[in-house]
């Protein structure tokens, strides 16, 4: 099926650019390419919600731990990382 879509002038003007100078075959190729990462970045913000969403229902079922014992943890596991450097 093809798509007809308007970009505007500005958009497209660099895809018009992008192809004029070889860094894409056709017009096609650009928007295929666009979509493609709108694609990509669409996954990544699922990921991103399920891992907040899942950090949430830990919250809400009480499985966290207090931010300073966190905090305490990590300070420690970086202060032996150091002393292991000199």
């Amino acid at each position: 099926m093809a798509i007809s879509a308007d970009l505007g002038n500005r958009l497209e003007d660099v895809v018009s650019q992008l192809v004029s100078t070889g860094r894409y075959n056709s017009k096609s190729e650009v928007l295929r390419e666009g979509v493609r990462l709108v694609e990509e970045r669409e996954k990544r913000l699922a990921a991103l919600d399920a891992a907040l969403a899942k950090g949430i229902g830990d919250s809400d079922a009480g499985r966290v731990k207090p931010a300073e014992d966190v905090f305490d943890h990590l300070e420690a596991k970086y202060q032996a990382m150091a002393e292991k450097t000199r």
